[in-house]
């Protein structure tokens, strides 16, 4: 099983957040998901410094981080960045916008990375890999000093399968359907149906950059204690990783069409009655008008925080 640079130990208490904070009654603009998901990689950006080791996310959401990460040190309000891609596409988008390149070989501890995830629970674990990079990205955010995770407020659910969507399990190709049978018993309590990834088109299985397969998890119930199923799926031969990322977020940062929320996960003081304290940043953002924040690019304006800490 990956583990986690050790940031924190897990809370059984969800996180609370307040809503964001408005600041004043101006009408409402309706964002598009890409525009939610480009508000919050911005907002990841800041914590990037000079001199930085970073591990670069996978997907619609982290490529708005890239993006931003190359035009800062085009600007020169960047340098000494190094980056660690999680994927094929992320290494060629980070060459495309001048970000040097390393890998986990020569940089075994990085100072953040910033990636996207397909659902977020009330405790910060995460179902990622619905783009086919769950390996990688576990490897290098499992790495990590500090984990970023941006998101639109779509991605929030419940309970990890809440969305009815895939939770990734990737596997090795030989005798796929036994793997993937064995899988769906194991969730049978929760309704678990496995589908192997293919290709739209053509049929043919999807590979990883690894060479490997994807059986995508469908469950209809709440699995449960997380940390057992992670530990089951990943003692069945055959499997290489899962999709759950389990602990591993230091910071989540949620764009919605009013605003902006950042949860923090912090260790203050060490452990207070065999507990700890989590740290929660209410931001908020009045849109003034939506084409200027399209010309410009940057989508928050009046940005104001409220922080608060909350022993869980």
């Amino acid at each position: 099983m990956a583990i986690a640079y050790p940031h924190f130990i897990g809370s059984d208490k969800p996180i609370v957040v307040e809503p964001p904070l408005m600041a004043s009654a101006a009408p409402p603009v309706i964002l598009t998901q890409d525009e939610l998901k480009k508000i919050a990689a911005y907002k990841a950006v800041e914590f990037v410094e000079s001199g930085m080791v970073l591990g670069l996310g996978t997907g619609s959401t982290a490529k708005h981080a890239v993006s931003r990460i190359g035009e800062l040190l085009q600007q020169g309000k960047l340098h000494n960045i190094v980056g660690i891609p999680t994927s094929k596409i992320t290494h060629e988008q980070a060459l495309s916008v001048g970000i040097p390149l390393s890998d986990l070989d020569a940089h075994p501890v990085l100072d953040l990375a910033i990636d996207g995830a397909d659902e977020v629970d009330p405790f910060m674990n995460l179902v990622k890999g619905r783009g086919g990079s769950l390996l990688r990205e576990k490897m290098v955010e499992g790495a990590c000093k500090k984990f970023v995770v941006i998101v639109d407020e779509s991605k929030l659910v419940k309970h990890l399968g809440g969305s009815g969507l895939a939770m990734p399990v990737e596997i090795v190709p030989f005798c796929w359907k036994f793997t993937a049978k064995r899988l769906e018993l194991m969730f049978e309590k929760a309704g678990c149906v496995g589908k192997l990834r293919r290709f739209v088109g053509n049929g043919e299985p999807f590979v990883t950059d690894n060479g490997n397969y994807i059986v995508d998890l469908y469950f209809k119930r709440d699995i449960g204690d997380l940390r057992a199923a992670s530990d089951a799926i990943l003692r069945l031969a055959g499997v290489v990783e899962h999709g759950m990322f389990l602990d591993m977020a230091t910071t989540l940062i949620v764009a919605g069409e009013l605003g902006v929320t950042v949860k923090k996960k912090e260790v203050l003081g060490g452990r207070r009655n065999g507990q700890l304290v989590i740290l929660t940043e209410i931001v908020g953002f009045l849109i003034a008008s939506h084409s200027f924040m399209r010309k410009q690019n940057l989508y928050g304006l009046c940005v104001f925080t409220s922080p608060r800490a909350n022993t869980v």
